[in-house]
């Protein structure tokens, strides 16, 4: 069977299967969603208005047998946090499951009669719309719950919080990970808020007896399949026992630190005294001496990487999971909190609000800033979350991100691009990860080019974090490399092993070429993925972009950031010279 699209008309309560146009035919996940964004989705429409759109993508090798940490799902649309074209994507248990049932994609678009709202469940049979009365107005953690009940087969919920109801421009989508627990979120840009507005409060997917995948070339497949497992299996921070394994995402917080490069208290110093607080080491360390949760844990059927961690509450229950480098950043250190329970029961809260946990910590570290709280009030900053809870006019201005809040305490420091806040690494000290920021379609983000691998890392070969020369170059590679991985459905951590070992390279190229039915020569990486940005990048431009949102915040030429009293020197020339292919 081929792969369909999946059409959901919010207006109309209707859908209809269409088959897969020659110019989508060879995209899966983020390439997927952001060609039929720039295809169908005006640039200058409002997000929250009628003309936007919500796409839903798997990758390639979603749901192929076996496919090794092949569980990420792309959501698509414009944004309402950045105004430009948005790929947010999560793992959980959406991906292979959406699949499974045969489909490319799901497009939703329309808006129901005003104040409806609904519950989809998405079958091999096709599309129901139920009415959400019941789950209206409850948190991730209660509405998973319910849904399960109601429906068999422990099926993916897609979900939005109250942020998302709200149309907060913070919102996030929450896919349920084995567990059926919230904690894996298409987070960034606001897409929660896009879902809101088509007036769904969730989509149940249940892939029983559904198609399957299906593999052009299996023998290919796997062989492709076996080279990127025993990469992944045998690189020093992926295999078991590995950095991400032991200690997750969060295993960066100390080195961050120790390279000068943590940002603290709205991004005015380096490194933060608390650090090893709240770092992944720290979380093992309780999950121990607690007796419950644990480390090492897969947000999806097939993980093999096993980054995430169900954090311990004191009696040894779980409380949350994930704490992950990201989360604990920005509601530990950027706020001045070092405090790990404190960082986890923030972390709940966002995942049961639907809020992005980067975008919640770094408005609060701006809050802070413009003299709502202390830096390091821990007490405080976990109540901010019930002034979002209650929607009150400061709850709404917290939901809605640092620039907005920014704005209503008056606060020049503010560490965002293209509206969106700037995550865990300090362009300042990491002169690579600042190009990502200010290039990247997406906004402050560093997922889109990850040049923490050479620069902190030394995947592939160590750079120079405080120097700017090659970075330009450096970062383009990196951007037009993780485009491809977005597409393929594998988590972005296989970068490391890929980027280390040539044959997981290969072996990734392969699996993607046994399940699309191409030749494997005939694919190259870096040119797939430079024809997303390009799609991207034009939307953007069609949207009102210029040169000027490619840039860093001012305080960042002119504030020495210690330890190293360094300033952002790269030139708006290099950063120009990013895309300068495309003209």
């Amino acid at each position: 069977m081929a792969r369909k699209i999946l059409r959901i008309n919010m207006g109309a309560l209707s859908f209809a299967y269409e088959e897969v146009p020659g110019k989508w035919a060879k995209w899966g996940g983020r390439g997927l969603t952001s060609v039929i964004v720039a295809d169908e989705v005006d640039p200058t429409c409002h997000p929250l208005g009628p003309n936007n759109k919500l796409v839903i993508a798997p990758g390639w090798v979603s749901g192929a047998p076996a496919a090794p940490s092949s569980g990420r799902t792309s959501f698509g649309g414009k944004s309402p946090l950045t105004g430009g074209i948005k790929e947010s994507n999560s793992g959980g248990i959406s991906a292979q499951k959406i699949a499974k049932l045969g489909l490319a994609a799901i497009i939703i678009e329309g808006v129901p009669e005003k104040g409806k709202w609904y519950t989809l469940a998405i079958t091999k049979d096709g599309v129901s719309f139920d009415s959400a009365d019941d789950i209206l107005g409850k948190g991730m953690y209660e509405v998973d719950e319910i849904l399960w009940k109601k429906f068999s087969n422990e099926p993916a919920v897609i979900g939005i919080g109250q942020a998302g109801e709200k149309k907060l421009s913070n919102a996030g989508i929450s896919v349920n990970d084995p567990e059926n627990k919230p904690g894996r979120y298409a987070g960034r840009g606001g897409l929660g808020a896009v879902m809101g507005a088509r007036g769904i409060k969730a989509i149940v997917v249940d892939d029983t007896d559904g198609p399957g995948v299906e593999v052009a070339n299996m023998d290919l497949f796997k062989t492709g399949r076996k080279k990127l497992t025993d990469a992944i299996m045998s690189h020093d921070l992926t295999k078991p026992g590995g950095g991400l394994n032991l200690y997750g995402t969060n295993v960066l917080m100390n080195i961050i630190n120790e390279a000068g490069g943590l940002p603290t208290r709205n991004f005015s110093a380096g490194q933060f005294e608390g650090a090893s607080l709240i770092s992944g080491e720290m979380v093992a360390e309780m999950v121990e001496k607690r007796g419950g949760g644990m480390t090492g844990h897969g947000c999806h059927a097939g993980c093999i990487i096993k980054c995430s961690n169900i954090y311990p509450d004191e009696k040894g229950d779980a409380l949350v999971s994930c704490v992950e480098y990201e989360t604990a950043w920005a509601l530990g250190a950027n706020c001045g909190i070092d405090d790990l329970d404190y960082v986890a029961q923030m972390t709940y809260q966002c995942n049961d609000l639907g809020l992005d946990s980067i975008e919640a910590g770094n408005t609060i570290a701006i809050a802070m800033e413009g003299g709502a709280l202390e830096f390091g009030d821990k007490v405080g900053a976990l109540g901010l979350f019930d002034e979002i809870r209650k929607m009150s006019p400061l709850g709404r201005i917290l939901g809605q991100g640092v620039e907005a809040t920014a704005k209503a305490y008056g606060v020049h420091r503010v560490p965002t691009v293209k509206g969106q806040s700037m995550p865990a690494y300090e362009p300042r000290a990491i002169k690579g990860i600042g190009v990502t920021y200010a290039t990247t379609p997406m906004g402050a983000d560093h997922t889109a080019g990850y040049t923490i691998a050479p620069e902190i890392a030394g995947v592939s070969g160590k750079v120079d974090p405080l120097t700017d020369e090659g970075k330009a170059a450096l970062s383009l590679t990196f951007q037009a490399a993780t485009a491809f991985i977005d597409s393929t459905g594998y988590c972005l951590f296989i970068a490391f092993p890929i980027l280390d070992i040539e044959t997981g390279f290969a072996g990734m190229v392969e699996s993607v070429a046994g399940v699309m039915g191409l030749e494997a020569d005939g694919i190259d990486a870096i040119e797939m993925g430079k024809e997303i940005l390009k799609v991207e990048r034009n939307f953007n431009k069609q949207a009102g972009f210029t040169s000027a949102d490619d840039r860093l915040p001012e305080f960042m030429r002119y504030e020495k950031l210690p330890p190293h009293d360094v300033v952002w020197t790269m030139p708006d020339e290099d950063l120009d010279e990013v895309f300068a292919w495309m003209d």
